[in-house]
């Protein structure tokens, strides 16, 4: 996710000299230009790895304006107020400051979902919290109230020896069930749903799964920034742009 937000950045011609990574996990993030970063986290020990703050993305402890880059890998799905945590997010930007987010979206996890499908087919019960579409997440930045938002998605497909190696890594990443109220798996039905994953291994034993990654991008609206031209403007007909005889 990291690796994607780099290459669209690098796509900006844009100095900036404030960043804040929201959800800092291992602090790996380096802002272009040598800016100065600030780092938040959830949790206590990522957020003092990275000698950062420990608070919930969707309650910033920071000033409006005092950033001019907001970047966040991975986290945005894991949180109650997701429209909060991206307003808030826009609050802290300066005007004509940028968003740039990333998190695992709608159809991810589509091989282990059809397990335990399988392995509860009597009694099914959620064992993966909500994800949301690409659509959805443009229509949460405009909400949000950035400018010039655009989601887009790449699909990343891993192949895994095993069930467990999959658990281990969602435990990993911190994508596993995040519901309330939620329900241990017994041991049946946990051999059952590694039985089914096994039934989808590709012949060389390796099952895939995959991870669609949703990005986000959003500007904090600025008097200086293009705006759309108003319905009904335009002076030509598209007829004639595209060249029809009428």
């Amino acid at each position: 996710m990291l690796d994607g937000i780099m290459e669209r950045l690098q796509s900006v011609k844009r100095t900036f000299t404030d960043v804040l990574d929201l959800g800092s996990f291992d602090a790996s993030f380096a802002a272009p230009g040598g800016a100065r970063v600030a780092r938040l986290d959830a949790g206590l020990g990522f957020a003092r790895h990275g000698h950062g703050v420990q608070a919930d993305e969707d309650r910033l402890p920071f000033a409006d304006g005092s950033f001019d880059l907001v970047i966040s890998a991975g986290v945005l799905d894991q949180i109650n107020d997701v429209p909060g945590a991206l307003s808030l997010a826009r609050r802290v930007l300066r005007p004509d400051g940028l968003f740039m987010g990333a998190l695992l979206g709608a159809g991810s996890l589509s091989t282990l979902r059809a397990a335990l499908r399988t392995a509860e087919s009597e009694r099914p019960v959620a064992r993966l919290h909500p994800q949301i579409d690409v659509r959805s997440a443009g229509d949460l930045l405009m909400r949000a109230g950035f400018a010039l938002p655009v989601a887009d998605t790449e699909t990343l497909r891993v192949r895994y020896g095993d069930l467990g190696r999959l658990l281990g890594d969602l435990r990993g990443m911190a994508a596993t069930n995040l519901l309330v109220g939620r329900q241990p798996i017994g041991r049946d039905t946990l051999a059952h749903a590694a039985g089914a994953f096994a039934e989808a291994a590709d012949p060389d034993g390796r099952t895939p799964e995959r991870f669609e990654i949703i990005f986000l991008t959003g500007w904090s609206p600025s008097p200086d920034q293009p705006a759309p031209a108003r319905r009904g403007s335009a002076t030509a007909s598209l007829a004639t742009a595209l060249g029809k005889k009428g």
